[in-house]
């Protein structure tokens, strides 16, 4: 959709895309980052066990080029050599390779972290796709990794020659040397060679590194598009959401007016709100709020009340506090209780009255007590 729109990809990616993304094998990587761990520490690998790896391999050849005539014909002798050489390689081979495998796995996964995808293990026919290789031979990620090619060549050969200009004579005089120092001597000029090449390659994922972030990033921007088609399946359509609330407010307001006639008494603004209370003299607790509203649902509330002759009092400054402060299904604030308490008495008096059972009582003060955090 976003494609067809035309719209550009501006927004950042959302959680969801992201998430999306890492499931696909999507994320930032940086090949050169890799290669340059794995080149540095098998430098320091090198220079580290490089000379316990020479003395074991002049032992070695040493303890091989000097069988005499009984091991020479005895077919179980090799055997015991091959631990000898064993003995004398296994640990520092192990400890070479061991910190060439951890420095490939954290180079491997310093950007972007460790993700494993079985989707991006699958197998793809746009892989196998002659038309989509030829693509990636001629497009603009291939020219990109075209010049960083030709910059790592530029860059590793000119080190290189610095480095034999650097370290001649001292190669020329390892013939001069005799062994095993001169074996010893060669491998530590070797690694310090090759620790200053793999350092040049620095230089290379100080720059690869940023940039496949920030492209991993553009690749994945979104449209505004796509952000509201995202939210729409996620959280819903919007107007269906918009109309499921109406119709629940309408539920909710319905039952609401089929409490009204139940009510002992409403009390209103007069003209724009309206709250119907209702006192269970056989249960113990404060007054409840059967129904509020305002404007067109308070005129309907009157209405209702006036077609089921249920009392109707004008107290402006009670009706907005219980508005404000009291839901409906529940029983109205604690503060409010002396205020209501004498509307309901002046109600159920004068229902006695008109019944003939008591007196007329006493015109309601209008003056109620209202705490001040309750005027409204």
């Amino acid at each position: 959709m976003s494609e067809d729109s035309g719209q550009e990809k501006t927004e950042e990616p959302t959680s969801k895309k992201l998430e999306e993304s890492k499931k696909k094998g999507q994320i930032a990587r940086s090949k050169e980052l890799g290669t340059m761990f794995v080149l540095i520490f098998s430098a320091i690998s090198l220079l580290m066990y490089g000379p316990e790896i020479g003395k074991g391999l002049y032992n070695v050849m040493g303890r091989t080029l000097s069988l005499n005539r009984n091991e020479a014909f005895d077919t179980t002798k090799m055997f015991a050599v091959w631990g000898e050489v064993a003995d004398a390689l296994m640990f520092p081979m192990a400890m070479f390779v061991l910190i060439i495998v951890l420095a490939a796995f954290i180079g491997n996964t310093l950007l972007g972290g460790f993700n494993f995808s079985w989707e991006a293990a699958a197998p793809k026919a746009s892989k196998m796709s002659p038309m989509k290789g030829f693509k990636r031979m001629f497009g603009p990620q291939a020219a990109i990794e075209l010049v960083k090619s030709l910059l790592k060549f530029g860059l590793v050969a000119s080190f290189a020659v610095f480095l034999i200009n650097t370290y001649f004579d001292e190669i020329l005089h390892l013939s001069l040397e005799s062994a095993p120092g001169n074996i010893i001597h060669a491998l530590e000029i070797l690694g310090w060679m090759f620790l200053g090449l793999s350092c040049t390659l620095i230089v290379i994922a100080a720059i690869d590194a940023p940039f496949q972030s920030y492209n991993h990033n553009k690749q994945l921007k979104m449209t505004m598009q796509e952000i509201k088609d995202e939210y729409k399946n996620s959280e819903g359509d919007p107007q269906i959401k918009a109309r499921i609330r109406q119709t629940q407010r309408q539920m909710s307001q319905n039952r609401m007016m089929q409490d009204v006639p139940d009510a002992d008494v409403i009390v209103t603004n007069p003209t724009h709100y309206s709250v119907a209370l209702k006192y269970d003299t056989e249960r113990a607790g404060a007054p409840i709020v059967l129904a509020k509203g305002i404007d067109e649902m308070a005129m309907q509330i009157r209405k209702v009340a006036i077609g089921n002759e249920v009392p109707i009092l004008e107290s402006p400054m009670l009706t907005r506090a219980l508005y404000h402060t009291a839901e409906v299904g529940e029983q109205i604030p604690d503060q409010l209780f002396t205020a209501v308490a004498q509307v309901l008495a002046y109600v159920f008096q004068l229902k006695r009255f008109n019944k003939g059972r008591g007196k007329r009582p006493t015109k309601l003060n209008k003056k109620l007590p209202i705490p001040d955090a309750y005027k409204y």
